[in-house]
């Protein structure tokens, strides 16, 4: 089987919704109820904490670099501890699972299943334990458009008929002038406001001229 192959019926392939305080709780409530299982626990950084929190110390607790890289790892039961850091890397955890794989998602890794969902090709069923879930954020829908009917929809059509053929007013010259102002002339100034008149100035030299005496 291809490393990239994943053959459980997507029935059996589903998403818990869980807080990652909440994890270890959950992930100790999955297995005390599939114990009978072959299971195993994969995650993305620091196993050593996964492992010394779980009441089963029979399970085996594997990081991503050491579980994807071994071919001969299988499991009847995955369960994935949080997101890998590659999308790619997801569907080579599921792909060692032969009965059924599970994750474990906050709510803070939510925007990263999309790149898994797109490689994988189809969305992954999601579900909430009582008690460690939490809500997922939709987006507002658009409340659904009124049908109209078949006599609305004439009287709809009919009035813009009926305000694209209707002329358009004629313009009115005479409306469209403004009134003129009215000038008037203005008030003199007063006296010792008004400015003085000076008298012109002269330009030249001086000359003078005396008389010879005889």
């Amino acid at each position: 089987m291809s490393s990239n192959t994943i053959s459980i019926k997507p029935n059996n392939h589903r998403i818990y919704q869980c807080q990652t305080e909440k994890k270890i709780a959950l992930l100790n409530k999955l297995i005390e109820e599939s114990s009978e299982k072959d299971i195993i626990v994969v995650c993305s950084r620091e196993p050593q904490k996964i492992e010394e929190g779980l009441e089963n110390k029979d399970i085996r607790v594997f990081e991503d670099k050491d579980f994807v890289q071994n071919k001969e790892i299988e499991c009847a039961f995955l369960i994935s501890y949080d997101m890998p850091i590659k999308d790619i890397v997801y569907i080579a955890r599921v792909a060692k699972a032969t009965q059924k794989a599970v994750m474990l998602l906050d709510e803070s890794e939510q925007k990263e299943l999309h790149a898994i969902e797109s490689l994988l090709g189809r969305a992954i069923k999601q579900e909430s334990v009582e008690g460690f879930g939490y809500a997922v954020k939709e987006e507002p829908k658009t409340p659904p458009r009124k049908k109209l009917s078949k006599e609305e929809i004439k009287e709809v059509a009919k009035k813009r008929y009926e305000k694209s053929t209707n002329p358009k007013p004629k313009y009115d010259e005479k409306k469209s002038q403004r009134p003129k102002k009215e000038f008037t002339k203005k008030k003199p100034k007063d006296k010792k406001f008004s400015a003085k008149k000076r008298a012109p100035k002269t330009t030249g030299k001086v000359i003078q001229v005396k008389a010879k005496k005889k």
